[in-house]
């Protein structure tokens, strides 16, 4: 992603796909203009809580179990950690195929968008990346995975 140091920690793909899911989660204005507009490209709002989830298990246990590994030590964790659990509060009160609305419209979006920011802020610090760029594709995402493989 840009400078960040994609491949310096041992699950960076697993770090990439958190970063990216918490960067569009933090993100108002993308929301705006992707999600609720129904643009192509970034996936939807359950796209991208599964991508925060779904090989991490976080809905499952703390991050604290991957520092070292995803996460670079346990502050960044513990940020992750409450992000998650305000996000998955909301996907299971709305359900997990309701439309964007549901989500955004939802009383406590607001501070999931907050914990949200506040782990992605700290996550692109440590990456050396700018927390404030627009969200990235996911075939952008993909080709920097990629190609940080080679």
């Amino acid at each position: 992603m840009g400078g960040m140091p994609l491949n310096d920690m041992p699950w960076w793909r697993w770090r990439s796909n958190v970063r990216s899911a918490l960067h569009m989660i933090s993100d108002p204005v993308f929301q705006r203009e992707v999600w609720q507009a129904g643009r192509e490209g970034y996936g939807d709002v359950t796209d991208a809580v599964y991508r925060l989830v779904e090989d991490t298990w976080l809905d499952n246990w703390s991050a604290e179990k991957y520092v070292g590994t995803i996460f670079r030590d346990s502050q960044e964790a513990a940020l992750v950690d409450v992000a998650v659990l305000r996000v998955l509060k909301i996907l299971h009160q709305v359900g997990a195929d309701a439309p964007v609305d549901s989500y955004l419209d939802h009383p406590g979006w607001p501070e999931a968008v907050r914990a949200a920011r506040d782990a992605h802020v700290r996550m692109a610090g440590a990456d050396g990346e700018d927390p404030d760029t627009p969200p990235r594709s996911l075939e952008v995402l993909a080709i920097y995975i990629r190609s940080a493989a080679s």
